[in-house]
């Protein structure tokens, strides 16, 4: 793969890499991090790439990695509610939100690459090294938890 080629893919990515990471790690910087961290990794490992049609599951793979080590270095902090975003969005919109925030982890990854980033069963199965069956279950399970805490 050469260069030119990295780059466009990688700014094809960039905005779904960030909103994946924000989903994981509640923080901006963080995410910004994390993205910038997956990118290098990505660049670095870039022979380890074996098939081009495969590189966005690849990147997602890496930025998932780079945000868990993150996850699993952070000191714990007092989150604070982000007011402008409850201002601006609608009430359900919030209660949604903070309904998915609040699901398990690998719930909540299949919610998001399912829901906002709009991947296919195979491609987050893929990403999460996981069977398909399992994120068809996952989502299933994410469904029924969203249902009960929403009514």
């Amino acid at each position: 793969m050469t260069k030119e080629t990295f780059t466009k893919l990688i700014l094809e990515n960039e905005e779904i890499m960030f909103r994946l990471a924000m989903s994981m790690l509640k923080n901006e910087a963080d995410a910004q991090d994390a993205v910038q961290s997956a990118i290098l990794s990505a660049y670095e490992k870039l022979t380890t790439l074996k098939n081009e049609d495969f590189f966005r599951t690849w990147l997602m793979r890496i930025l998932i990695n780079v945000c868990k080590m993150q996850l699993r270095h952070r000191k714990p902090v007092a989150e604070l509610t982000d007011i402008q975003t409850a201002i601006t969005s609608s009430t359900e919109e919030v209660e949604v939100r903070a309904a998915v925030e609040a699901l398990p982890l690998k719930f909540r990854q299949v919610v998001i690459l399912y829901y906002t980033q709009q991947l296919s069963t195979k491609e987050i199965a893929s990403i999460l090294h996981i069977p398909k069956g399992t994120v068809l279950s996952r989502l299933d399970k994410a469904r029924k938890l969203l249902r009960t805490e929403l009514e």
